[in-house]
């Protein structure tokens, strides 16, 4: 995932104010999942603490939110100024995005404030590589739609 941000951020890096800001706020949910991940392991002295755990739950919820609630907002306007309009891949592409933020947020739910000992830990290494999964699928996806947010954007409506 971070080699795939690395190339997201090479190749739309500075076109953009929302799609760097985007592309900052993925880094670090990456930077909190791989330590969150890293540690896990089959017993206790291997889990991640309470508060790295808070921490990688705060930074899903504050990418999904800034997604939802800031960057597509943002996307819009640009869109509207140019007198560019969403089609059926963009709203495609947008859907699958939408579906990945159930379980995400289901993850954040179990977890957030959650302290894991010897007592709770099974399911921990299943639940955050599924999370893992999600992340990256939706992240193609985001990427996808960068690529035609970039595009439509270079692009003049009529032109």
């Amino acid at each position: 995932m971070l080699n795939k941000l690395e190339k997201a951020q090479q190749q739309w890096g500075g076109y953009s104010d929302v799609i760097d800001y985007w592309l900052t706020l993925r880094q670090e949910l990456l930077v909190q999942y791989c330590k969150v991940a890293g540690l896990s392991g089959n017993n206790k002295n291997c889990l991640p603490t309470e508060e790295e755990l808070n921490r990688f739950c705060e930074a899903l919820v504050d990418y999904i939110s800034a997604g939802h609630f800031k960057i597509y907002d943002m996307v819009m306007e640009r869109w509207k100024a140019t007198g560019f309009s969403t089609n059926e891949e963009i709203d495609g592409l947008y859907l699958h995005i939408v579906e990945t933020t159930e379980p995400l947020l289901n993850f954040n739910d179990k977890y957030s404030g959650f302290v894991l000992d010897d007592d709770n830990f099974a399911g921990f290494d299943s639940d955050i590589s599924t999370v893992g999964e999600i992340m990256e699928m939706r992240f193609e996806k985001e990427d996808m739609l960068i690529q035609l947010i970039a595009d439509s954007l270079a692009i003049p409506p009529g032109a």
